[in-house]
């Protein structure tokens, strides 16, 4: 999505049906209408379609929305966006797309990318577009999504999940992290940092569902690992270990491992990677270090680890990430390695292979 090439912004079409959260609805035109490029040229054009043509569209609450557009929009579309909705009927129920509904997912363009948030996952999967593929929902809805939809990887643990072309979220806040994942994937750390601020939201949110998951109260006199992750966070250049984590909050390792765990969703190891990778994003875009300089000052010890730790989170290389999303563009190559590594993006290295585990890993980014 090089707009120095091609200045139409990308479409993201919003696909509102009935029964629809208003919230949910309202987050891709908040997330996806902020970003603009260097001369104020917005980045994204945000519509929103039903299935029928342009007229009021029923919501869960005690109001409509008027929907400007019919299904034709669909048609034009770079990516569509399906948030939940409490009247799928027959696509909830058996797994079936209606006969308008079919109609109107017809007319979307082969190699368009597509996402949900929340149960709109039931539209995709009906639609056939997560066959064989890994995708999440809300928790409390995976366990009836996987017995529906048994050809589909569900994961119940994760906050969205990125498989290259198709993005599924968890519950309603979760529509916000995969949005600036989004972002973030198309333009970069520093573009979707941005728009985090402007939306008071974090820009990247550690863990996945299960800290969400209801369980019994715990002791409130129990302690958590927040100074252990704010001690970590300060010294990532250095070496860290586990054990050193676990004496900031004077647990054992074992406790402190299965405290984090219940508090982050993944494990310090984990955690300390997605941290660093982080790190790196940011030093890549914002400053001129070499790429062994920015594997030190991540964390990473040696370029080799970093491009390999890159390569499985992203799809592309330190230098490969560099030349796309580098602040005001330019980014010199002091390492030599783009002779051997073809120009891309990162969207397009993702969308062409299958999300490692790493990477849906390191996507483990919301609920509501």
């Amino acid at each position: 999505m090089n707009l120095g090439q091609d200045i139409r912004p990308h479409r993201i079409v919003v696909l509102a049906l009935d029964g629809l959260l208003p919230f949910e609805l309202g987050i891709p035109h908040r997330i996806f209408g902020r970003p603009h490029d260097a001369e104020g040229r917005p980045l994204y054009e945000v519509v929103t379609c039903s299935v029928r043509p342009p007229g009021p569209v029923e919501t869960d609450a005690d109001f409509t929305v008027h929907v400007p557009n019919g299904p034709e929009a669909l048609a034009t579309a770079d990516t569509v966006i399906v948030p939940a909705s409490y009247e799928l009927g027959p696509v909830y129920e058996e797994g079936r797309l209606t006969e308008e509904l079919a109609a109107a997912l017809a007319l979307v363009r082969p190699g368009t990318r597509m996402a949900s948030i929340c149960t709109g996952v039931y539209v995709l999967a009906a639609a056939g577009y997560l066959d064989g593929r890994p995708a999440t929902t809300h928790w409390a809805d995976a366990e009836r999504f996987q017995r529906l939809f048994p050809r589909i990887r569900t994961d119940a643990d994760v906050l969205f999940i990125d498989d290259g072309d198709v993005l599924t979220s968890a519950g309603v806040a979760a529509g916000i992290d995969l949005c600036l994942h989004m972002v973030r994937r198309d333009h970069g750390t520093a573009v979707a940092n941005d728009v985090a601020r402007r939306t008071v939201v974090p820009p990247h949110r550690d863990g996945g569902q299960a800290q969400y998951i209801h369980r019994p109260v715990p002791d409130p006199q129990l302690a958590t690992t927040t100074a252990a992750r704010a001690w970590a966070l300060g010294r990532l250049h250095e070496p860290i270990q586990l054990r050193d984590m676990a004496e900031q909050e004077a647990m054992s390792v074992r406790t402190f491992t299965r405290r984090f765990r219940e508090e982050v969703g993944v494990s310090p190891g984990q955690w300390l990677t997605q941290q660093r990778v982080e790190r790196a994003r940011h030093l890549l875009e914002s400053t001129g270090l070499s790429v062994d300089q920015v594997a030190q000052e991540a964390g990473f010890g040696t370029a080799q680890s970093m491009r390999q730790h890159l390569q499985a989170a992203l799809g592309v290389t330190p230098t490969a990430y560099r030349r796309t999303f580098r602040t005001g563009g330019g980014a010199e190559d002091p390492d030599g390695f783009a002779a051997a590594v073809p120009a891309q993006k990162v969207s397009t290295a993702r969308a062409t292979r299958p999300a490692s585990a790493s990477a849906r890993a390191f996507s483990k980014s919301s609920t509501g």
